[in-house]
């Protein structure tokens, strides 16, 4: 297949210079970033879809296709697309906007984001149709069979062939295979259907130090070893890349087990390539069918699961899908579009937690906590979420959301003078720490809310400060201009150093609480504590301890010199009615233990 021309990386649409061929490719083309939202879409794939270009864009490519070609997309090509940086020639199925399923080829190339550039996804889509009018093969065929009825006949079953079986190897692809096995699994329940789902280990350091000529002849001799290695009552396939899936009829647990071994032993024979000898080895997923209602494409998404599985433990091992497990990556999913719907309907809540003057014994601010009202699981800490969210991007609108609310709720407290002063703390995670938006958000939600910049701490944990040190320096400069203060939040946990302490603006250093925790009984952690509020007061910083739950703790830190704490000692995270509360009743300052 023909690459189209398409746009640079990091733009959501091509320049001047490219925008011509961009609309003009014979095949759908777009641009999406990591997480599938669409950013360009070419005239092509307007026009084969039948959706405005406005109706495309920011919608989820994955949104397009039925349920199982999105599941297929999201645990199959997304990890792909971080591992390897391409997939080719996936068969999925497209909803036009008729809501027609049109079947077609999808091949991706991630492009990795350079500077403040994000990466980006391109994204070739052929029907069914096109692709085939791009085979040589088929062409050919075609025009021998327009010169004879006998030609013509033979040009159909080369055409059958060319659709249905995978043009380097000659073995199944993915039609081919749905061809073969699905008849097995009528809903009859009487034949039992093992799938290995095999995936070569490290094939890509083949493909980057000898070449694709080397790949693909890698390719063929692993397809001629797995088909002299199947039983003829078994079926070999390559779904793409280097993806192999072996199927056997009738088959019990043990015995496709044993299947699996013995494909990882017939792999690891050195194979000459080139030349050169190359050992390989295969990483295979095992589901077995016990259910009569399951589909081919259950039984492959559970192999593929286990595959994963037996990459994570080392490679060139085989695991085993047991039906009754839990699927992660559903679960994941569906706890993302809950969480999506959660920050759409409102389903977040911010609560505070007072921090106290450890000199004065009155509240000095109060640090931001997110909370999220699971519909059925009750109220949620940031710990059942915030990594999810980070992962798959939405920790940007939440990010922002917690930021106004935040804002929202400083604005009516300073309608009380005894308030003006309060300082209001939000986290920001490492993904915002890099987002190229976030000086404008904070810029906007200050103006927005008429809040003194000085009155707003963001914290920030010494990991996300390290991923990437030059970056960080960026932001946190950007948003010290701003006039905001800066904490290092966890401080302990990561890479404690004075270097960076003196490299970045921090105005504040958040003590980890697991150090808090052993004042008064632990000698070491009482040594590391003081060792963290001399560092944070020799750098000319606050120190603030979190966790304070003891009245003993207390006087160990006011001992120290420390400036701030926080913990249950003084009040636990409060929603905003009860936060009010408190501070009414703590504006006299709360009695010091002596």
């Amino acid at each position: 297949m023909t690459d189209a021309p398409g746009p640079p990386a990091g733009h959501d649409k091509p320049p001047d210079d490219f925008e011509a061929l961009f609309h003009q490719a014979p095949c759908g083309y777009l641009v999406t970033d990591d997480g599938g939202s669409i950013t360009a879409v070419n005239d092509t794939f307007v026009r084969w879809t039948g959706f405005a270009r406005p109706e495309l864009l920011g919608r989820r490519l994955q949104d397009l296709m039925p349920v199982g070609d999105q599941i297929l997309y999201s645990t199959h090509c997304i990890p792909q697309l971080g591992i390897n940086g391409s997939v080719s020639e996936i068969a999925v199925e497209i909803i036009d906007a008729g809501g027609e399923r049109r079947a077609a080829l999808l091949s991706a190339q991630r492009v990795p984001g350079s500077g403040q550039e994000p990466g980006s996804v391109r994204v070739i889509i052929f029907s069914a149709h096109e692709r085939r009018m791009f085979e040589k093969e088929l062409v050919a065929a075609l025009r021998a069979a327009e010169e004879s009825e006998v030609r013509r006949g033979q040009a159909e079953k080369e055409l059958q062939r060319l659709a249905l079986h995978d043009s380097l190897t000659g073995l199944p692809n993915r039609a081919g295979l749905r061809m073969a096995l699905e008849p097995l699994l009528d809903g009859s329940g009487k034949v039992t259907l093992a799938v290995l789902f095999l995936d070569l280990d490290h094939f890509k350091a083949v493909n980057d130090s000898l070449g694709h000529s080397a790949g693909d002849e890698l390719l063929m001799a692993v397809a001629d070893r797995l088909r002299a290695a199947v039983p003829g009552t078994g079926t070999v396939a390559r779904l793409s890349g280097d993806e192999f899936l072996v199927a056997r009829a009738a088959v019990d647990t043990p015995e496709a087990v044993a299947l699996a071994a013995g494909l990882l032993d017939v792999l690891r024979a050195p194979m000459q390539i080139e030349g050169l000898e190359i050992v390989t080895s295969a990483s295979i997923g095992i589901a077995v069918a016990d259910n009569a209602d399951e589909t081919l494409e259950d039984l492959i998404r559970r192999a593929d699961i286990a595959m994963y599985r037996a990459k994570e433990r080392g490679r060139g091992r085989w695991e085993l899908h047991e039906p009754a497990e839990t699927d992660p990556t559903v679960d994941r999913l569906r706890a993302l579009g809950e969480l999506r719907r959660g920050i759409r309907d409102g389903a977040l809540r911010v609560h505070y937690q007072p921090q106290i003057d450890l000199r004065t014994g009155t509240a000095s601010g109060v640090e931001a906590l997110v909370r999220w009202q699971h519909p059925t699981r009750g109220l949620l800490p940031p710990s059942e979420f915030i990594t999810m969210a980070e992962e798959s991007g939405l920790v940007r609108p939440l990010g922002a959301w917690v930021l106004n609310e935040t804002l929202k709720q400083a604005a009516a407290l300073r309608q009380d003078p005894r308030n003006e002063g309060l300082e209001f703390a939000v986290n920001l995670s490492a993904r915002q720490l890099n987002d190229p938006e976030l000086v404008d958000t904070v810029k906007g939600a200050l103006q927005l809310w008429t809040l003194d910049p000085a009155l707003l701490q963001l914290e920030i944990t010494e990991t996300a400060l390290m991923s990437d040190p030059a970056a960080a320096l960026e932001s946190l400069t950007a948003l010290k201009n701003l006039g905001v203060g800066l904490a290092v939040d966890d401080f302990g946990t990561g890479y404690s150093s004075l270097t960076y302490l003196k490299k970045f603006p921090i105005n504040e250093l958040k003590i980890d609480r697991s150090f808090i925790t052993g004042l008064g009984s632990d000698s070491g952690d009482v040594a590391i504590v003081g060792s963290c509020i001399d560092l944070a007061h020799a750098v000319g910083i606050r120190a603030v301890a979190e966790g304070v739950e003891t009245s003993g703790q207390e006087q160990a830190l006011r001992a120290m010199g420390c400036d701030l704490a926080q913990g249950f000692l003084f009040a636990r995270p409060l929603p905003a009615p009860l936060l009010e509360e408190w501070l009414q009743a703590n504006l006299g300052g709360r009695p010091v233990s002596a």
